[in-house]
């Protein structure tokens, strides 16, 4: 019976350390994490909470947009370097670079030039990791060596401020929007070969990225463009639904839609919200309107769903609940960051802000990082807003997605990747 007790201790001595070192904190393999929907698990909320993070490591890689992507204690980071795109492995513990692969590539141009670098997210899924260059080129490597697999660039066109769709690995195959206003698609690459699968509907891509659904025993995979909502087969790419959503001047489809079992809830600038839930009709499928919301808008931020509730950063940079149920506002914050604009850029929102910030659900608290890279803590009521901590966390501004694991954050700034732990 001792040596059981002494074995019993010992085992919970190990299990009490690796949780501690966060061994077993959650991959973000992806935008907005494992299923897209901006949930971390492993997060314990300080008590009182710190005026500063632990900063643990700080590494200069470039310029872009990109959200990193974490995996099996590897960090993922894409962006633009001296005149070529760079896609960067580093040890999440210590920053080291463990591998890079670099292309020559022109950067954004025009419009978008205030933003050079990529925007799109490395995607991270069966030992590869694919990303999505600023002038529409598809790389899959090798996870664990950098070793190139595959590269694409089959299309020689892109939307007018640049890729930002993250692709997508569903069933061995990565999909990815591509192409501009003349010749844009959602295409499907076989994962191992790079071999094109299909090809579906067309319209220039939006600035989203495609999510998955199931709806009728039906995979599908729900994306925009500048013009429509739309619902493909996973398999064949096939049109199953489409709904019109046309950007207006000066706005952008931008926001990913949000999945919440057979109910799609998608927004975009100036026009509100809308829930409809997607039914099996035919050979296709139909969609049921359930609510609308034209109160609070979005232009870049994707709202977080959590316990029936939506809460998000509209494009004049105010905090906001919706019921997700309803579709009611619950309620309207002040301005997240009173010097916002100031963090806009080439993209659409230069000097008027934009709403680029991005909301994660860690649990008891939700985190929503500013482009003036304020890192805040507020609380998921229905009630109120209630601010519980609002922490500097970068230099320069902060428009990539922050990547949160255990209680560790990891924040893309202008040019550079932090690791800072929240003790």
């Amino acid at each position: 019976m001792k040596n059981a007790n002494r074995t019993t201790g010992l085992v919970l001595t190990c299990l009490a350390s690796t949780v501690a070192s966060g061994v077993w904190a959650q991959d973000w393999p992806q935008w907005r994490g494992p299923n897209r929907d901006a949930k971390a698990t492993g997060f314990n909320a300080p008590k009182t909470w710190p005026k500063e993070l632990t900063q643990k490591w700080k590494v200069t890689v470039g310029e872009g947009v990109a959200t990193p992507a974490l995996v099996g204690g590897k960090l993922y980071v894409f962006s633009r370097q001296e005149g070529n795109e760079i896609i960067r492995c580093l040890k999440a513990a210590t920053g080291k670079e463990l591998w890079q692969d670099k292309y020559e590539s022109g950067g954004a141009s025009g419009p978008a030039s205030g933003f050079s670098g990529p925007r799109s997210s490395p995607t991270v899924a069966a030992g590869k990791v694919v990303t999505l260059g600023v002038r529409g080129m598809l790389s899959c490597l090798d996870a664990a060596t950098g070793s190139k697999l595959w590269r694409k660039d089959d299309f020689a066109a892109w939307p007018n401020f640049h890729p930002a769709s993250s692709p997508l690995v569903v069933d061995g195959l990565c999909i990815a929007q591509l192409g501009g206003r003349e010749n844009g698609a959602i295409v499907a690459y076989d994962l191992a070969t790079g071999d094109q699968k299909w090809k579906g509907t067309g319209d220039s891509p939006a600035y989203a990225s495609p999510v998955l659904m199931t709806a009728g025993g039906a995979k599908l995979i729900v994306a925009q463009t500048d013009k429509k909502m739309v619902a493909v087969n996973a398999a064949d790419g096939k049109l199953a639904w489409e709904a019109p959503f046309a950007v207006p001047p000066r706005g952008y489809n931008a926001a990913t839609p949000i999945v919440d079992g057979q109910t799609l809830i998608y927004g975009g600038s100036g026009r509100g919200f809308k829930a409809v839930k997607l039914e099996k009709e035919g050979d296709g499928f139909a969609a049921k309107e359930l609510w609308s919301n034209t109160e609070k808008s979005v232009q870049f931020n994707t709202p977080v769903l959590k316990n029936g509730l939506l809460f998000g950063l509209t494009q004049g940079n105010e905090f906001f609940c919706l019921n997700a149920q309803t579709g009611q506002t619950a309620w309207g914050a002040p301005s997240a960051s009173p010097d916002a604009a100031a963090g806009g850029g080439g993209g659409g929102g230069r000097g008027r802000g934009g709403g680029y910030g991005s909301i994660v659900d860690v649990g008891s608290v939700l985190l929503a990082l500013t482009p003036a890279s304020e890192l805040i803590a507020f609380e998921p009521s229905d009630k109120a807003f209630t601010e519980l901590a609002r922490i500097k966390v970068a230099a320069t501004p902060t428009h990539a997605h922050p990547v949160v694991s255990g209680n560790r954050v990891f924040i893309k700034d202008t040019d550079s990747v932090t690791l800072w732990t929240v003790e």
